[in-house]
């Protein structure tokens, strides 16, 4: 049986308000709390009022109900709310289900919200250890108290460099593009100067992974609001529109992938494009979460941008970075810029802003279509892909 594409959901809704805060290190501050000054940004940015939201998608890794925790924090009365969590691919994955309950008429604003204060918080040795049982369940893996995430993607590393002759390199030229990308931009985390050889020298966090490798840990909040197209035009945003939006989820641990070299992306990958009536080439920006300079590779490799195994090559002098062939990360992504625990969010205001114009320095010039996808779970289980376009690709 062929797969639902929903075609005729393509444009009918946009993002009309984007909104970020405490990125970096917010002390003093919980996750609630930088969720709503996100929140507030977002809908401020849409010309609305909380009391206009009536739709809620939210996750939070603390909390299994997390939804009504926002709804009681924000004083929302939601008639539609969304609470699926896969990890960080969560808040991209959440467009689908915005677009059908908007079109359908069930609400008229949702509101997709993120926060979290791991950076500053405290936590004690008991807490991570409760953390990483309720986390990482596996019984084929937690016995060996693996570093998890970083052990798994490690793996998936290791065997895309062994397969492919991938090598610490090119990984490394991942890292150095996400730096250079962050330092055109005033919001990211990390901006200091960031060269190859230093990602090859510095600390070993899991074979083949250096820190520079792995992901930021930040604090930082993210929200965005959706309406129908119509209502979108009348609203003071440039609107950006979704043109599709797909999930695809395979497992949860990396010892039950049937091949470590290839995600769940290969597939939401293909609806997306399927549903947006689009291709490779028709994409101008590419937000990617790269939780791992892995992740990076295995995206543009399982979404079509270079064939399987050619990842290494596609990102080789400079291929992702600013005055490269494809913007890739344009943020700094969430090995420069910021990653609170989940990262989805962040991705796909990085690709709204960019729709806008609104980037400044970084800005890619002309952009008329981005790609988000989202990652998630303990290793690359769930991955969401969207693409979005400015009025222009109607």
């Amino acid at each position: 049986m062929s797969p639902w594409i929903p075609r005729d959901l393509r444009g009918k809704v946009a993002i009309v308000g984007v909104g970020t805060a405490g990125c970096g290190e917010a002390p003093g501050y919980s996750d609630i709390e930088l969720l709503a000054l996100a929140a507030k940004a977002a809908v401020t940015d849409a010309g609305l009022k909380m009391s206009d939201i009536d739709g809620l998608c939210t996750a939070n890794l603390n909390a299994a109900m997390w939804p009504l925790n926002v709804v009681e924090y924000l004083k929302l009365r939601p008639k539609f709310t969304e609470g699926t969590n896969i990890g960080g691919s969560s808040f991209v994955a959440h467009l689908l289900p915005s677009m059908l309950a908007l079109e359908a008429g069930i609400c008229d604003a949702v509101l997709v919200c993120y926060g979290s204060a791991q950076r500053s918080a405290s936590f004690s040795r008991k807490d991570v250890q409760r953390a990483r049982g309720l986390l990482d369940p596996s019984p084929f893996e937690a016995p060996y108290a693996p570093f998890n995430p970083p052990s798994s993607y490690a793996l998936i590393a290791a065997r895309h460099m062994h397969q492919y002759g991938t090598t610490r390199r090119h990984l490394a030229e991942v890292a150095v593009a996400a730096r250079r990308w962050a330092q055109l931009n005033p919001e990211a985390f990390a901006r200091e100067p960031l060269t190859i050889d230093e990602v090859l020298a510095a600390r070993m966090i899991s074979d083949p992974f250096s820190k520079y490798d792995c992901c930021l840990v930040t604090d930082g909040a993210a929200a965005f609001v959706m309406v129908r197209a119509d209502r979108a035009r009348d609203l003071p945003a440039k609107p950006v529109y979704v043109l599709s939006n797909a999930t695809a989820v395979w497992h949860r641990n990396v010892s039950s992938m049937d091949d470590l070299t290839v995600t769940p992306s290969r597939e939401s990958g293909e609806r997306a494009f399927a549903m947006a009536g689009m291709a490779v080439k028709d994409i101008d920006v590419v937000q990617t979460y790269d939780a791992f300079s892995i992740n990076t590779l295995l995206a543009l490799e399982d979404l079509g941008f270079c064939k399987k195994g050619e990842g290494g090559a596609f990102v080789e002098d400079g291929g992702i970075a600013p005055g490269g062939h494809l913007a890739v990360n344009t943020n700094g992504g969430g090995l420069s810029c910021v990653h609170p625990n989940m990262y989805g969010a962040f991705a796909t205001i990085e690709a709204v802003r960019q729709l806008r114009g609104d980037c400044g320095e970084r800005q890619v010039k002309n952009a008329r279509t981005a790609l988000v996808n989202g990652n998630g779970g303990v290793c690359a289980a769930s991955q969401s892909t969207a693409i979005l376009g400015s009025a222009e690709v109607l």
